[in-house]
């Protein structure tokens, strides 16, 4: 594969980390506006349709327990977690785009992190967006690999 594909690929996987780091900031915000008592009662409303629908359905039976411990300081919690996971992946995002050094490095700690942070709680829910993420970031950690060790190979020598 040519330097000028791999790029391509490059800048396409950074995009699709930065439209996802901006989905999760307006998520963010968007759970720290809407009042706990909207969201709680939304889950009722769907809970209740879908169990008088199939008494068994696992989806229903799922957001039932996460309506029973979805708690404010929980909302506040997860509103602060995807505000500040989204704005850190972004910064690093946009520094990568820009080729700026410090980003390389940061791309590689940062995603690093969450790719152990990904597999932790896959551990624990089996879920396998979780592993699809993890999969990303460390294309996006190969893809940045290269294009650091070419950015610092054209870099004039002091």
């Amino acid at each position: 594969m040519n330097e000028k594909r791999i790029h391509g690929l490059f800048v396409l996987s950074v995009g699709l980390k930065g439209f996802y780091a901006l989905i999760e900031m307006a998520s963010g915000v968007a759970l720290y506006l809407v009042a706990h008592e909207s969201i709680i009662n939304f889950l009722g409303e769907f809970i209740t349709d879908e169990r008088l629908q199939d008494p068994q359905d696992w989806v229903a039976s799922t957001a039932l327990k996460l309506a029973q411990g979805f708690s404010l300081e929980t909302q506040h919690f997860y509103a602060f977690y995807l505000f500040t996971h989204g704005l850190l992946k972004l910064a690093v995002v946009v520094g990568l785009l820009r080729e700026k050094l410090w980003a390389y490095p940061a791309c590689f700690v940062v995603f690093g992190a969450f790719i152990a942070y990904q597999l932790y709680r896959y551990s624990f829910t089996h879920d396998v967006g979780l592993v699809l993420l993890s999969i990303l970031d460390a294309f996006v950690i190969v893809l940045a690999w290269h294009e650091y060790r070419l950015l610092k190979k054209h870099l004039p020598t002091h």
